[in-house]
């Protein structure tokens, strides 16, 4: 008999990147494993259906749920927590599509969910129809490591953990070699809307953890989250990387590779902030001085963030002339480029590149890790402020990049 195995990624780009990556792994290892990955389109993304045409497969099946608009009108209230509350009700959606599944072969069974670390609710609906799940976990080890020991600490009677915000307080976390200070701890922590904290426990219900990262980069941690008892199995599955991707993108981004087959090895600065690294103007003009003064080589990817109070991603400015300094383009003309959305895979795989100022997205820091590009670090939300601590004072591979008054 063959198995199906359905993925429920996180609706953006770079979650399901990676979700779909693990899956062609799994997929490839056994000709009688399929594999269902189940799509919430999420109305801010229009990006998503381009990516899902680049990464199909022979072995997996993509299944759009069905919209569900009934609270759109919320999104103009708490736009964080209206993505998790979109995501979970599509609960009765990932249940039917399922079942179609089951119904549509006796000859296939379903072998489990595999749940973005954002999709925990979706742990019920494997509960309901009697299949293990398991959470893939898209960031780090040491992340995971941390948000579980906050989540004891916030069940923990004796703290009262909103005041540990913008404190000075440090907690000892198993696997760290340093304490933890809470003003690296992820801000969705903190938000009560989110209940993040709530959603991590769910993890503790599950028949397993698959987490993007490997064992020669993260091994004390892991061995520390393999010896707790009070949660399941961890598997480091990574690193995930769309490396095969590499050729494609140089065909379609010519003009950049062209660009970097001109400078010197380990000559240029990569400057890239992640799909939602967008800064305001006086913010890009800074840097922008700082490059110029630099007189160093170097390639931006320049975002325009979205407009305030809506739930977008930044794009691409039309004309980078309007947010930049004066002339700006021409005095660096022999020496730096501009460029918006960028193949950072590709790039950061150039001989050329030999420095990487980055947001320090997980996704990021495996990508420089696997070619070999140092970061210095500009953390900017999420787990990014964690993800840099773990680079900067754990593992002493990148540079902080911090305001000298």
């Amino acid at each position: 008999m063959s198995a199906n195995l359905v993925f429920i990624p996180f609706p953006i780009v770079s979650h399901l990147v990676v979700a779909v990556e693990a899956a062609k792994l799994l997929a490839d290892r056994d000709e009688r494993l399929s594999i269902t990955v189940l799509i919430m389109k999420l109305p801010i993304d229009a990006k998503i259906t381009s990516h899902i045409e680049n990464l199909k497969n022979s072995h997996i099946t993509f299944v759009e749920l069905p919209h569900n608009d009934s609270n759109l009108l919320e999104l103009k209230k708490s736009q964080r927590a209206f993505i998790l509350q979109y995501i979970d009700s599509h609960k009765g959606a990932v249940r039917d599509a399922v079942a179609k599944i089951m119904d549509g072969s006796r000859s296939t069974r379903i072998a489990g969910f595999v749940v973005d670390m954002f999709c925990t609710a979706m742990i019920d609906v494997a509960k309901e129809l009697g299949v293990p799940s398991y959470v893939y976990f898209t960031c780090g080890a040491l992340s995971l490591q941390l948000i579980l020991h906050l989540q004891t600490l916030e069940d923990d009677p004796n703290h009262d953990f909103a005041e540990f915000k913008d404190s000075d307080f440090e907690t000892t976390v198993p696997g760290y070699v340093n304490p933890v200070p809470a003003r690296v701890w992820p801000a969705l922590v903190f938000d009560k809307d989110l209940e993040f904290l709530g959603r991590i426990s769910k993890f503790r219900e599950t028949n397993g953890i698959m987490v993007n990262t490997f064992l020669e980069f993260e091994h004390e941690v892991i061995k520390s989250l393999r010896d707790d008892e009070t949660i399941p199995p961890v598997y480091p599955i990574g690193p995930i990387l769309q490396v095969g991707q590499q050729h494609t993108d140089q065909n379609e981004h010519g003009e950049i590779i062209n660009w970097l087959d001109a400078q010197p090895d380990s000559s240029v600065v990569f400057l890239c902030f992640g799909s939602k690294g967008g800064f305001s103007e006086n913010q890009v003009k800074e840097i922008a001085e700082a490059l110029e003064r630099s007189g160093k080589r170097f390639l931006w990817s320049l975002r325009k963030p979205p407009p305030k109070e809506k739930l977008e991603f930044p794009g691409d400015y039309e004309n980078p002339e309007e947010v930049l300094p004066e002339g700006f383009l021409e005095r660096t003309v022999g020496f730096g480029k501009v460029i918006g959305w960028a193949p950072q895979m590709v790039i950061l795989a150039h001989a050329a590149v030999g420095g990487f100022v980055s947001h320090c997205g997980w996704n990021s820091i495996l990508e420089s890790v696997w070619c070999g590009v140092p970061i210095a670090t500009w953390p900017l939300s999420a787990e990014q402020q964690a993800n840099a601590f773990e680079l900067v004072k754990e593992f002493i591979m990148a540079i902080e990049i911090k305001m000298d008054y």
